[in-house]
């Protein structure tokens, strides 16, 4: 099995490709370069992030992983996990919206970074004024998004995305959105900002994890033939059940890497927002208080 071979030329996947990186370029023109404002990454590390999240998710379709996950299901399942977590957190990362609207055309819809808009840092006192609760476009898309990564992993539309280009594509595509939606909802990515607490993106993590921990479960310790479109290809060293639970594994372990990460980094800046407000109330408490002591020496 030669795998640097393979590589293939999708014209669809090129071409989008081209135009989000070619759009992100033109409107990354012009802009300021520098650290950015305090606590953001550089604007430069936002647009490496964003160029590595397309380039991945590229790589991930006309790269040799493209052909062997026709072949063998630990590839497609590695694929996957790419598609729907890892290159859509990099995007969100790069927060390229601005750019992008500037390269297409479209920036007179976005905040101007004159104006208030989520994400800018002059929303911090909006930030601790959100009010409490649960909010529901956040709960609505970590729903759709495991509903969507149980669907593609159902044995019918699993194989049929094997046999029919069509809903291959509408797989990938439905893998990009649904991933870049949700990621949205745990990271900032300016001008947009996630609407919950820290501590209940927090929650969200951990209902994802769980969801990809059970199907990765299931997968792994399953020995019953659950995708037979892959008997057509000869295993050499596994077999198709094998292959199986060697792609649930990968279904089960690999998503647990960035979403701990992630879980980790929201619990540090949680604990760092609950302890600065904290600080920012006893100090302003211990102003407001009337001193017991003499305002001049020898004066009660």
């Amino acid at each position: 099995m030669n795998m640097v071979s393979h590589w293939s030329a999708n014209v669809a996947a090129l071409a989008v490709y081209a135009v989000a990186a070619a759009a992100h370029l033109l409107g990354m023109r012009g802009e300021a370069t520098g650290p950015g404002r305090p606590g953001q990454p550089p604007r430069l590390a936002r647009a490496a992030a964003y160029q590595a999240g397309l380039l991945i998710a590229l790589l991930a379709v006309v790269s040799p992983m493209g052909y062997w996950s026709y072949r063998f299901i630990w590839a497609r399942s590695l694929q996957d996990v790419i598609l729907a977590i890892v290159a859509p957190a990099l995007i969100v990362l790069g927060a390229p919206w601005r750019p992008l609207g500037r390269g297409l055309r479209l920036d007179g819809r976005l905040p101007r970074p004159g104006q208030p808009a989520a994400g800018d840092d002059g929303d911090a006192a909006a930030r601790r004024n959100r009010p409490p609760g649960w909010r529901p476009l956040p709960v609505v898309v970590t729903v759709a998004f495991c509903a969507i990564w149980w669907g593609w992993h159902l044995p019918p539309l699993f194989d049929a995305a094997l046999h029919s280009p069509a809903v291959y594509a509408l797989e990938v595509a439905s893998y990009l959105a649904a991933g870049t939606l949700l990621w949205l909802q745990l990271v900032d990515s300016p001008p947009l900002r996630p609407q919950l607490s820290p501590l209940r993106r927090i929650g969200l993590l951990l209902a994802v994890a769980a969801s990809g921990t059970v199907l990765g479960l299931i997968r792994v310790y399953g020995s019953g033939l659950a995708y037979p479109a892959y008997l057509g290809f000869r295993h050499h060293v596994l077999s198709v059940v094998s292959d199986q639970q060697v792609g649930g594994a990968v279904l089960w372990v690999i998503p647990l890497v960035p979403f701990s990460i992630v879980a980790v980094a929201l619990a540090v800046g949680w604990l760092k927002e609950d302890e600065s407000e904290a600080t920012a109330a006893d100090f302003d408490r211990l102003l407001r208080h009337k001193s017991a002591w003499p305002s001049r020496p020898g004066l009660r």
